[in-house]
Order: C-alpha cells, then structure tokens, then sequence
C-alpha cells in the first residue's frame, strides 16, 4: 500500500470517530503519530551508530513500547494512557543532561490535542501508521513530499488558507540558482512543512558534506520558522527525516511579531528561500513593527521587507510573489524602490498559470536578487508551458526537467525568445511597475476553434449589453429632457433621435475581431 492510500484509509477510520470534528482535527491528530513513529525509526538509527544513545523519551512514551505492537494497548486503557499519561508528560518533557531533542519534542507537544475517544478506533489508526510507515527505506523518505501535499490539499478543504505545498520542481529550482553552500547561514522565514530547508539541505550535502565535521556545520546552519501549529510539527518532522537530528532551529513563531530593527548583525543569514504567503492580511499592530514607508498588512510585502532586513551584505535571496506586487503602486511602490536601491534584483523567472493548483490560481513570479548593491538591470524570463501543456494540475504538476532551459541561460544571459533585460531607467520611468511583458512575443494568431468560439461569444455578449446600456441611457435622456430643451424645438429632438439611431447602427454593423495573442 502506498502512503496516500496509507494516509486515506487512517482518515477514513478518523471519521468515525464522534471526537473529531472535521479536517483540521484529524489532520492535527495524524501529524503527532506520524511524528513519534517517525522519531522511532530515527532513534533506530541513531542506536546503530552512537554505543552510548539515550532517548530524549520516557522508556513508557517510546512508540515502539505502546505503539508498534498490533495486539497491544486499546480501548478505554489506551484513551487514558494517551490524555492522562503520555500527553501531561510530553508537554513537560526535561532535557536529560542537556539534550536538545527533549525541547524539540516538547515543543511539538505543546500544541498538540489527541482528538479521538474511542481507543479501539486508535488502536487501528497507530496500526495502519505501523504497517504501512517506513521511513527507515529510503525510497520512502522521498515520499514524504508526497504525503505533505495530500495533507495540504486536505488543510485546503478544511478552510486553513494560506498553507501553499510549493511544487519540487519550483524548488529545486530557486535553490539550484542561489546555491547555498557549506559554511553559510539558510533561513526560510515562513517555512511551513520545511521543502525548502530539505531540497537545501539535500543540495549542500550533495555538494560540499566530507566528513562529521561538515555534517555538524550542516546541522546548525539550518533556520526556519513558521507561524501556524501544524506545519510546524511537519517541518520538524521533516528535518528529522531529513538527517536535522535536533531541528531547534526550527521556531513556532510569527516572523512579523518583531520589530524590524530588532534583527540585528548576529542574526543575519546568508542565504534566504522562500514562498511567504500571499493574498492574506496579518493581524492588527503587526504593521506597526515596520517603518511608516512600508506598513501594510499585506503579508508577503511585509515578508520582503523583512528578508531585505535579515539578509548579510553579499547575501542571496530567492522567493515567490505574485503578479500584483510586480504593477501594485502605492507602498508596493515603496518597497520596490527600496529592494532596487539595496539590492541587485538581477532575474525575475514568470512562471505560468496553474503551477500552485489547486491551491490558487494567482499567476506567480520567482525573484532572485543580492543584497548591497543597487540594480542596474533586470532580466526576466518568461518560463513555457512545455510541448502539448496547457496547463499544469495535481495529477500533471510541473517537472524540474522543464526549468532546463533556465539553468543553461542562467550564466551567458543572452536574450531569446524567453528572456530579456530592462534598464533601472527605464523601471523608474515606469514608476517601478515591473509586470514587464516579453518584447521578443508579438501578437499569436489563436487557431483553436474552441478558443476561437468561446472569444466571438463573450465579444456578442459584451456588445449586446453595450447596446442595451446606450439605449436606456439615451431613451431615458428622450423621455424626460430639461425644460430649456423643449423650448429649444423639435429639431434637436430629431437629431437625438437620429443619434440613438446612429449609435445602435454602427454597434449593429461593427463586426467583431477575435483579438490576437492569449
């Protein structure tokens, strides 16, 4: 069985149970199992190589001692083992001498709720968790991802916006061109379940990780911090698959809570990657931790300012905004300005429609600049659909084969169909507008007969109620007219009758062009 039909069936035992109302409390249930059976199989790996290892966990609350066993606790004893043992204790968890993955775990607790109430429905869902969770088989880990988006498309369902699962092949990307390397500081300011940090992680480890040492620089290199319970629990969770073995830099926090000015030179990072949220407003007084020139409750211009702020001198940044930042006036003016004269925004990748469904269909922009010289110019490329796409969906999400193209232009810069440059100047004769349209992609003849047909409609219906709008306002101007004209005569009468006539005559003859392009 695979992990989303693993996931589906856990769900369905779930609803059974009269405890759990709705998505978000069985999703909130499922990520502390998955959690301690993923810490398990981790504390089995760590038994292998450390001669010494202590579990961070009461021997009682180790999943292997009330869990892996399929005839073990259930029922009534199982209900108050969890809520009246395990629970209280996990959320007071100490740290034996020092150890850090004791405040990892008790912070994931700290938010936590077990939701069921019957223990027989628990006894199966931790059975399914067992038969059909493996993350010591490292094709599994792979998977992971693939449970993320599954859960996330369901937080969708459950009406928690905000939570965007970020496509592999869109960060794979970003993080290949800002190249993070051994030694440098990664941060994602709204990490959410951790994709980031892990295709980072996985890029430096690739590249640069020789021995313990450089795994244990690795190890502490790695920051995120993200606003909202759950995925938090699945960001740490994420890390510990991904070999964090303690992931304390991971932080259940609001970014934006602090005062701008307050992220000094030590917390300064290197690297910055990230897809803040968007579309959302944040809570009142949030604003008010940012300079008069850029309050605003808009999160990701917020989160902008913000990663201006937290990024070094030299330091790199890559992250997602959508279109209306790249035409928004007013503050989004402002902030624009500021990023052109700190920072060298040197390429802005569009991407085309669909590539966060069905998340949202906001079309969505990749920025990447460096901080501590102003720009110059911007190169925009503009990213195709592949041959035969129209566009992307869950079932055909964009490939990091795709962005292939990108990756070869990336280093000569030289203009082609997909790609050109536009001076500072002419940016600010725009008044910093950046939704710059590709210049080398004239007006395409559309051929399709649908598209076609669907284009001569919607051109009728709009005529048919221009018309319709005229001659109300026309008829209405006829049958009360000011006093003063009636007294001028019948002939201005006959001239606006013959206007109205004019009017709907040229409507009537004006045959609609399908316009070009798409």
């Amino acid at each position: 069985m695979s992990i989303s039909s693993t996931i589906k069936s856990i769900q369905d035992i779930m609803r059974k149970d009269v405890g759990v109302d709705g998505d978000a409390q069985r999703l909130s249930q499922l990520v502390w199992m998955l959690f301690l059976k993923i810490f398990d199989d981790r504390e089995s790996e760590w038994e292998l190589l450390q001669d010494d290892y202590q579990s961070p966990l009461p021997e009682a609350y180790r999943w292997r001692n009330w869990a892996a066993n399929a005839e073990g606790m259930t029922g009534e004893a199982l209900k108050q083992f969890l809520d009246n043992d395990m629970f209280p204790a996990l959320q007071q968890l100490e740290a034996k001498g020092g150890d850090q993955r004791a405040y990892v775990i008790r912070s994931v607790f700290e938010d936590a709720y077990n939701y069921m109430k019957s223990g027989q429905l628990i006894r199966q869902v931790i059975n399914k968790i067992e038969e059909g969770v493996d993350f010591n088989k490292a094709q599994e880990r792979h998977l992971f991802g693939d449970m993320y988006e599954q859960l996330l498309r369901d937080l969708q369902a459950a009406g928690n916006a905000g939570e965007f699962y970020t496509p592999r092949a869109v960060t794979e990307f970003m993080v290949r061109m800002v190249n993070p390397r051994q030694g440098e500081k990664i941060m994602d300011p709204a990490c959410g379940t951790g994709g980031f940090l892990s295709c980072s992680i996985e890029h430096i480890r690739k590249q640069d990780v020789k021995t313990v040492d450089d795994e244990a620089q690795l190890q502490a290199s790695i920051f995120g911090i993200e606003k909202k319970p759950m995925p938090h629990l699945l960001c740490t969770t994420n890390m510990i698959l991904h070999g964090i073995d303690v992931p304390s830099n991971i932080r259940h926090d609001n970014t934006l809570a602090r005062p701008l000015i307050s992220w000094g030179p030590k917390e300064r990072v290197d690297v910055v990657v990230t897809n803040p949220p968007f579309g959302g407003m944040e809570e009142d007084g949030i604003e008010t931790n940012f300079p008069a020139a850029f309050r605003t409750r808009e999160t990701a211009d917020l989160f902008l300012v913000l990663i201006m702020q937290m990024l070094k001198p030299g330091g790199r940044a890559a992250l997602v905004l959508p279109d209306g930042f790249l035409f928004g006036e007013g503050i989004k003016t402002r902030i624009k300005e500021k990023l052109l004269e700190e920072c060298n925004l040197h390429t802005i990748v569009r991407l085309p429609n669909g590539v966060f469904a069905p998340y949202t269909g906001i079309k969505t922009n990749l920025l990447f600049f460096s901080k501590g010289t102003p720009t110059q110019h911007i190169w925009f490329y503009e990213h195709p659909y592949p041959p035969g796409v129209k566009s992307y969906n869950k079932t055909k999400p964009m490939k990091i084969e795709e962005f292939v193209a990108e990756t070869d232009w990336w280093d000569s810069r030289e203009e082609n169909q997909y790609a050109w440059k536009i001076s500072i100047d002419d940016i600010k004769a725009r008044n910093y507008n950046l939704d710059c349209k590709n210049p080398h992609i004239g007006e395409q003849e559309i051929h399709d007969p649908e598209v076609l047909l669907a284009q001569y409609v919607a051109m009728q219906a709009d005529i048919t109620a221009l018309r319709a709008q005229l001659k109300d306002i026309l008829n209405a101007a006829l049958k009360s007219p000011p006093a003063p004209l009636l007294q001028r005569g019948e002939s201005q009468l006959v001239q606006k009758n013959n206007f109205s006539e004019i009017v709907e005559n040229q409507l009537t003859k004006k045959s609609p062009t399908l316009k070009k392009g798409g």
